[in-house]
């Protein structure tokens, strides 16, 4: 192959591979606002005063975050309340943890990530950078083995959306008994290893340093 013809093949290559991209996430400095919208988990249930992972991060970060999550909250619930917060707390980062109690409830993986999408689209609608959280489709088989993984959907939205997600953190978590409060619930060590695992997927995404 021609020296001018590899070239020009490879400046097609990276362009397309360039089209895959997410767009570049702005860092946010100490101080900033930030939403942390999800269930049981992002509220820290079983856990101490100041042990859930949104106080962790905020310690780690230097931002200002809420912490939205409400035990039992599903993702189909929460498009009814992600409005008021965004509208009362105008936060430069929603990071979602959300869609655990759906799949516990047996609803459609599908009508989930239906649901997720229009947090999604309604936090970029107000300005907001949006992170997701991988969380676990639990099933008979993945409680046996121990070995929960991320619903494919938090991967899927990522790619269709265009957002970034922080995978497999939670799902590492459950897999690890001496970090579980139950099946579905950090202890206190495992918030904060959640809190670590994220802050250290912020900082790969840019967005903490």
């Amino acid at each position: 192959m021609k020296r001018r013809d590899f070239v020009s093949l490879s400046i097609v290559v990276l362009a397309v591979a360039a089209c895959g991209k997410k767009p570049k996430l702005s860092s946010l400095p100490a101080g900033s606002r930030v939403l942390a919208f999800g269930d049981s988990v992002t509220f820290g249930t079983v856990a101490g005063p100041g042990e859930d992972w949104p106080t962790l991060l905020a310690g780690l970060t230097g931002w200002q975050i809420t912490n939205a999550g409400i035990p039992g909250d599903t993702a189909e619930a929460g498009k009814t309340r992600i409005r008021g917060l965004l509208d009362e707390h105008t936060p430069a980062l929603v990071i979602i943890e959300i869609g655990g109690n759906d799949f516990l409830r047996r609803r459609p993986a599908s009508a989930v990530k239906q649901d997720i999408k229009f947090l999604i689209g309604t936090a970029k609608g107000a300005g907001a950078q949006i992170v997701l959280i991988g969380v676990p489709e639990l099933s008979v088989l993945a409680v046996v083995a121990g070995k929960p993984g991320d619903a494919p959907i938090y991967k899927e939205l990522g790619n269709e959306e265009g957002v970034s997600v922080i995978a497999n953190v939670f799902s590492d978590i459950l897999a690890r008994p001496e970090l579980c409060a139950d099946k579905i619930h950090p202890n206190a060590q495992g918030y904060r290893q959640m809190a670590s695992g994220i802050h250290a997927g912020l900082r790969r995404i840019g967005l903490a340093h």
